[in-house]
């Protein structure tokens, strides 16, 4: 499709946990060769329960494709908007709606809003696309701002994003760590292409060594060359509680001594079981923040 064809718009109400649960449904339209943007946004804060989903197409939306977007989110029982875009940019449209974050130090935005970062902020460009992780989630949220802090103390010269999505907390790490060695794996190849496309949109440096970061496919730690690089005196993982749980042992016994471990994609029910699963295997709570959707920092001793 061009750059001005126009593109399509469907807007859905929807409940916040609908909205919160949306990065994670990245799977719903894998099927399409051009999956549409999907975008949360709360119009009135005086609802906290009363979001709307926007979907953005490229094609002209078709009824099934309604139908999953309706499956996303069942609770209020609407129909979806669907609206024509004018005939410009649609991918610039879609974006419209991702302001920029900001936590701890980092800057994250599309290439529309990344002239907005403060003097001393660190810059982080993420458009919205295939994989998830605009920086928009409080999960992204948590662990960037435990990647900040971290660096205010520590020095870490072998760092592994694990499930890193589009590579925000790969490329965080590697710009606060500007000597250090970053790995970032996905189980998803489109992940690893799009984190590769935004390492060098970025202006960082693919590959092996210091200062560089070597992105691959990998389910999980099932992989040597994870096991190889290893053992890291950083990893995050902002996955979900339940790989979490099961990553523990593996992704311990890569942890170096004195080694940092970022944990995200939990709600706050689940961090007492993730927390516990890490504690068996002798790492120590650091701190927990994030309320609903918090964020563990763990040490091994």
């Amino acid at each position: 499709m061009s750059a001005d064809a126009g593109g399509w718009k469907v807007t859905l109400p929807c409940t916040r946990a609908e909205a919160e649960a949306l990065p994670f449904a990245d799977d719903v339209f894998a099927d399409l060769d051009q999956p549409p943007t999907l975008i949360a946004d709360e119009p009135d804060p005086a609802q906290p329960d009363d979001w709307r989903l926007h979907a953005y197409f490229a094609d002209e939306p078709e009824p099934e494709w309604l139908a999953r977007l309706v499956a996303m989110a069942p609770a209020r029982g609407a129909s979806p908007m669907v609206e024509k875009l004018p005939d410009n940019d649609w991918v610039t449209l879609s974006q419209a709606g991702l302001t920029p974050v900001s936590a701890g130090r980092f800057h994250v935005a599309t290439r529309a809003h990344a002239h907005e970062r403060r003097p001393g902020q660190i810059g982080l460009v993420i458009e919205a696309g295939l994989a998830f992780g605009t920086g928009q989630h409080a999960t992204t949220h948590g662990c960037l701002r435990a990647i900040d802090r971290l660096a205010d103390a520590h020095r870490f010269a072998n760092i592994l994003d694990l499930g890193t999505g589009t590579g925000v907390l790969a490329m965080a790490a590697a710009k606060r760590w500007r000597r250090a060695r970053v790995t970032a794996s996905d189980i998803d190849p489109v992940s690893v292409a799009v984190t590769r496309a935004n390492v060098r949109d970025n202006g960082l440096s693919l590959g092996i060594g210091v200062g560089r970061i070597e992105v691959f496919t990998a389910t999980g730690m099932a992989d040597a060359r994870l096991v190889r690089r290893g053992p890291y005196d950083l990893i995050a993982a902002n996955i979900l509680a339940a790989p979490l749980v099961d990553l523990a042992g593996p992704v311990s016994a890569v942890l170096a001594r004195g080694g940092y471990l970022v944990l995200a994609g939990l709600l706050d029910s689940q961090a007492v079981r993730v927390a516990a699963a890490y504690a068996s295997r002798g790492l120590k709570s650091v701190s927990t923040s994030g309320g609903e959707w918090p964020t563990l920092v763990l040490r091994r001793a």
